[in-house]
């Protein structure tokens, strides 16, 4: 009778704790000496609930990050009525200078509540070393606002430019031929590709989707910027063997 009263009272406490209890039950009542272990398993229902809950958030946050910043980049593209140089050339308006780099992307909505919408930021070196950071409408090409931007590379973007007869406006005109051109940048460390300071652009097409291209600053001449497509064919694309700005 007392080894069913303590298996009785060990699985209502395992059926309560949502856990597995090993109890050690006598098999009689004067024989202290000879126990038992009797397994006492409950269901663990919380538990695995809240486990299934989790793996189900794991495989959305993956799906969203495999192809939530594809489909952004798609949308803002389509939506996008001015071009790269058609944006470069409202800020140079704006601020007068040398661009730098000019990229679509999204602007946070404001306190009323507004979502978020797409936006070219535009980035401009005055000829007084002034950074300005000019966003531009994709729909209508207008200024929406600039600011003053605190930057330390103005030497090294100097350099980088000096002689140099490609601008980012050509540039950019330079790779729209390979689709819808999303950002255009100037690398003037010359760390990626060939070595040397070039223009780096990012296209967005039909069936092949983001592409990273290089603009040589005195060709002009396109190439694939391989330090993005690592092993990807792109053999009926430029010659890879670099530009002849030096």
């Amino acid at each position: 009778m007392k080894r069913n009263i303590v298996i009785a009272a060990v699985t209502a406490a395992a059926l309560i704790g949502g856990g597995t209890v090993t109890a050690l039950a006598t098999t009689g009542d004067d024989d202290p000496g000879t126990t038992r272990q009797s397994a006492v398993r409950a269901s663990g229902g919380d538990d695995a609930d809240d486990r299934a809950g989790d793996d189900a958030d794991d495989r959305d946050d993956s799906r969203d990050d495999d192809g939530g910043d594809d489909r952004d980049d798609a949308a803002r593209a389509s939506s996008a009525k001015v071009t790269a140089a058609e944006a470069v050339a409202a800020a140079l308006r704006e601020a007068p200078g040398t661009a730098v780099s000019a990229e679509l992307d999204d602007e946070d909505g404001d306190d009323d509540g507004d979502r978020e919408r797409a936006v070219w930021e535009v980035d401009v070196l005055a000829g007084d070393g002034t950074r300005h950071s000019v966003r531009v409408d994709p729909g209508t090409g207008k200024v929406l606002g600039s600011e003053t931007d605190d930057e330390d590379d103005t030497d090294e973007v100097r350099a980088a430019l000096k002689g140099s007869s490609v601008d980012a406006v050509e540039a950019a005109k330079a790779a729209a031929a390979r689709g819808t051109v999303t950002s255009v940048e100037l690398d003037e460390d010359g760390h990626y590709g060939d070595g040397r300071a070039a223009w780096e652009v990012e296209t967005l097409s039909s069936g092949k989707g983001e592409q990273d291209w290089r603009v040589g600053l005195k060709s002009g001449e396109v190439t694939t910027d391989r330090s993005h497509h690592s092993g990807s064919d792109h053999s009926d694309d430029s010659d890879d063997s670099g530009s002849d700005d030096d």
